[in-house]
């Protein structure tokens, strides 16, 4: 039992991210934007229309609100653990120190399973609003190479996705500045396509559309809640950036909640405006921010808003993609996971075969796997490690009282409690099926750990080291 909770100490873990194999590059400009780029996405172009349609009605932005609240709450560990602690692979690392190589070795699991998804689920909806866009000029991918076996469109493989997914692959296998110098002129782009819609769309507004506000009850507002947590996982792609980051200890804190607090304004704004314009119970559709625009007449602004979304959806991928490559490089680095992801190229400074094997995973999931069902793992990998680090904030405050951070969450322990409550009390609205498959892939992961990475964690080879010393 002691050695499957064994624990990395930090002072190990900050002098292990002074190696300089990654360059610290990222400005807080960067870093805001990278957050920014990967929120701001399908939650407002696809997500918003579906959920006040299905479930929440105009009190969707109630939604975002509960949605917004819990991930701010979380968002304050993610700050005071990213100054103190600034180490690539976000939650994963943060549990290593504080509560031990098992459970940090399951929540890097269970992260690697939200990331690899949501880039696929994304993938899927950039795949759909390009058909859409080439559609209108009179254009069309073949139906066979257009969709996923088993979406019940007759295709046998989406081939958009798979090309998408290839395409950033390949600009983030070639270093970190160049991708967040795509990254940040296409967010700024997206954001004002997000204020275009707003407005345009306020003079539409109709109060009446707002009635009734409530119509699925609170029920429906907390289920919406855990539903639209796919939209907030951004600022933790932020955390995963610490060893790329110029002055992290200031950088990350303000990263990290400035991008949260800019992004929940946003999505609170888009939903009031689109259900205002459009009645609820129309907005069933993927693409609710042109359909809205276009059922008032606006046709032209409709077509621009379509291109950003297209745009915008890229840099979800990007940040996604990133994010992904970055746990599992701190994994491999660690021994938990093979020495292969954790390999840096001398020219690009990157774990460049790690990104190439991710990106070819995702690209094959998005290309030949409905992802309807898998989609909601999402919500619950980030439900999970938001749990885990309002608790892990706890642990380091009573285990390490004298680290020096330059944020701290107010209010410990009674913040982070309320935080890993609401997170449970979200995740427990999630359907049965996203539980099952949550727990099988979780006891896939156990196995993992059990066969492979407890062996070859480097922590082991210490202790078996320590052990011949004492022996002779």
């Amino acid at each position: 039992m002691d050695k499957i909770f064994r624990k990395k100490s930090i002072a190990d873990l900050i002098a292990q991210s002074h190696n300089k194999e990654l360059k610290r590059a990222l400005s807080l400009l960067d870093l805001i934007l990278l957050g920014v780029g990967c929120i701001v996405g399908t939650g407002i172009f696809v997500i918003t229309g579906v959920i006040a349609a299905k479930s929440a009605g105009p009190a969707i932005i109630l939604s975002f609100i509960l949605a917004g609240i819990a991930c701010a709450l979380a968002a304050f560990c993610y700050a005071e653990f990213s100054s103190s602690i600034p180490v690539s692979g976000s939650v994963y690392t943060y549990t290593y120190a504080t509560m031990g190589e098992l459970i940090a070795f399951l929540i890097g699991w269970d992260l690697m399973l939200e990331y690899i998804i949501a880039l696929a689920a994304v993938a899927t909806g950039w795949s759909a609003y390009f058909q859409s866009l080439i559609a209108g000029f009179n254009l069309h991918v073949p139906a066979i190479l257009a969709s996923a076996p088993g979406s019940g469109q007759g295709g046998v493989v989406n081939l958009p996705a798979m090309i998408i997914i290839l395409l950033i692959t390949a600009l983030v296998s070639k270093g970190v500045k160049e991708s967040t110098r795509f990254n940040n002129v296409i967010v700024l782009l997206k954001i004002g396509i997000v204020l275009l819609f707003i407005f345009t769309g306020i003079k539409y507004v109709k109060p009446e559309n707002w009635t009734p506000f409530m119509p699925f009850g609170l029920e429906g507002v907390v289920t919406s809640a855990a539903t639209v947590f796919f939209a907030y996982i951004g600022f933790d792609v932020i955390a995963n950036a610490s060893e790329e980051v110029k002055r992290p200890q200031r950088n990350m804190p303000i990263g990290i909640v400035a991008s949260l607090a800019i992004c929940t304004f946003l999505y609170v704004v888009v939903s009031l405006v689109l259900t205002g314009m459009v009645p609820y119970t129309k907005l069933n559709v993927g693409d609710p921010v042109s359909f809205a625009l276009n059922f008032v007449g606006q046709n032209s602004i409709a077509g621009i808003i379509s291109v950003g979304a297209i745009i915008g959806i890229t840099t979800v991928l990007l940040a996604l993609l990133y994010s992904q490559i970055r746990l599992t490089y701190a994994m491999s680095r660690d021994g938990l996971l093979p020495k292969v992801f954790a390999k840096v190229h001398p020219k690009f400074q990157t774990p460049f075969k790690n990104t190439w094997l991710t990106g070819f995973i995702a690209a094959g999931i998005a290309g030949f796997v409905d992802l309807t069902t898998l989609a909601h793992l999402v919500n619950m990998g980030t439900l999970a490690a938001f749990t885990l680090i309002s608790i892990a904030v706890i642990v380091l405050r009573k285990k390490q009282p004298e680290l020096k951070a330059a944020f701290r969450v107010p209010f410990v322990p009674v913040l982070p409690v309320v935080s890993a409550l609401l997170c449970i009390y979200l995740s427990l609205s999630l359907p049965a099926i996203t539980w099952i498959c949550f727990v099988i892939w979780i006891a896939a992961g156990t196995i993992l750990y059990v066969s492979y990475s407890r062996k070859h964690s480097n922590l082991n080879q210490e202790f078996d080291g320590s052990q011949g010393e004492k022996t002779s």
